[in-house]
């Protein structure tokens, strides 16, 4: 359940998807959804969600063809950029901006 949820996350990545969707998509109720990703990976469903496009957002943004921080995290879904900086400082410890200053500074 947790790879099937990872797949169908990731093919629709230019949105944010949520719980119940996801639910809905694996035919689970949302206590199984619950149990399933604790059990795997220790955490609520909503947090990987969020780590995973996270995550991938840092990966575009490490890469050489990263545009702005804006459309980095509208690709990835998140259209909230002050919530996605936010997001992205607590998980990594630096702002999407000093990722993609750093990129270029090696690139430079």
């Amino acid at each position: 359940i947790v790879e099937q949820a990872r797949d169908y996350v990731l093919a629709h990545r230019t949105r944010p998807v949520g719980v119940p969707e996801l639910c809905e998509q694996l035919h689970v109720s949302r206590r199984t959804l619950q149990y399933c990703f604790q059990d795997v990976l220790g955490m609520a469903p909503a947090t990987y969600l969020r780590t995973l496009r996270l995550n991938g957002a840092r990966r575009d943004l490490c890469g050489r063809a990263a545009g702005s921080v804006q459309d980095v995290a509208e690709a990835w879904g998140f259209w909230h950029l002050s919530q996605f900086a936010t997001d992205y400082r607590r998980l990594f410890g630096k702002r999407p901006s000093d990722t993609l200053r750093e990129r270029e500074a090696v690139a430079g």
